[in-house]
């Protein structure tokens, strides 16, 4: 009879860990997901918050007349400008008829100043085979384009007044929500490996 003093130690097979973050699947959606963030505040930004914060003023292409650099349905964004540092070439917004508030936005072509000293300007859309009729008066200008974004009119347009506002806030919302759930999910998933690890 012998007697075996060694303590046997169950041994317990590892376990799999299966960890559900490094699937094409997780991937892919992370990546559109985050896309979808990234645009939505682009958006956001140039449409809405850029113009507030610098006084311009966004407006929407309704016609073929500066294609092909401002298509029907561009959105662009004017800011104000002294009209004796614009020059040819500079693309501006004006009124069409002094004091009324319809615009147009076209090119300069040419500068005139008359005896008195007062400056015009001559303007022609790109897609324009003549210059406008009458020349641009310096009240009549309300700015140079400073930036577009294709399609975006058409969004402009259909947000106005107390619907854009309201727009704006859930747009709004939805981003904070949407980093909030990306920041405690990014929490949980910490503590979640930081307990798994401990056992």
């Amino acid at each position: 009879m012998t007697n075996d003093d060694t303590d046997v130690i169950p041994v317990v097979p590892p376990r799999e860990e299966t960890d559900e973050h490094t699937g094409v699947w997780w991937w892919m959606s992370r990546i559109v997901s985050y896309t979808l963030l990234a645009a939505m505040v682009l958006i956001l930004l140039a449409t809405v918050v850029v113009p507030r914060v610098t006084g311009s003023t966004p407006y929407t292409v309704l016609t073929q007349s500066m294609e092909p650099t401002y298509p029907p349905g561009s959105l662009i964004v004017v800011r104000p400008v002294d009209p004796s540092e614009l020059a040819i070439g500079t693309p501006i917004t004006y009124q069409i008829r002094s004091g009324e508030p319809e615009v147009v936005t076209h090119r300069i072509v040419a500068t005139r100043q008359s005896g008195a000293g007062e400056l015009t300007f001559v303007t022609r859309g790109d897609n324009n085979g003549a210059d406008d009729e009458n020349p641009v008066q310096v009240g009549q200008i309300r700015g140079e384009v400073w930036y577009s974004v294709p399609y975006m009119g058409y969004v402009n347009n259909w947000l106005n007044g107390e619907q854009r506002k309201i727009t704006v806030a859930v747009i709004v919302i939805g981003l904070f929500g949407y980093a909030l759930v990306m920041f405690v999910g990014a929490g949980v998933d910490r503590y979640r490996s930081r307990k798994e690890q401990a056992r």
